[in-house]
């Protein structure tokens, strides 16, 4: 299953969480840095839009490792919150077309 690790720890801001995931989703270079474009970039995980380096099979998903959570919670809640709701809507973007979630956040 494919993943990627977002680490808490460099999550300082939203420039910096931008930053990450740019590189750990492999976001091209025109990537807007908000969370609209985030769900954007996410969205076509299984059609060959280039907005990503991944490209997900039907059923598969894209497993988002966040580690230490405690520490995003507490430094910047409003990131986390963001993350966990745009993370659904990604989810709800595929089921309203019929499709499997392709994305599952685990929290460590």
């Amino acid at each position: 299953m494919p993943s990627v690790r977002l680490d808490s720890r460099k999550i300082t801001s939203w420039a910096a969480f931008h930053e990450q995931c740019k590189a750990a989703f492999g976001f091209p270079d025109f990537y807007g840095r908000n969370m609209d474009a985030w769900i954007d970039c996410l969205s076509g995980l299984r059609d060959d839009d280039g907005m990503s380096s991944f490209r997900l099979k039907p059923a598969e998903t894209l497993e988002i490792e966040l580690l230490h959570t405690d520490i995003l919670r507490k430094s910047a809640p409003s990131i986390f919150a963001a993350l966990e709701e745009c993370v659904a809507e990604v989810n709800e973007r595929y089921a309203g077309n019929g499709e499997q979630p392709a994305l599952n956040l685990l929290l460590r």
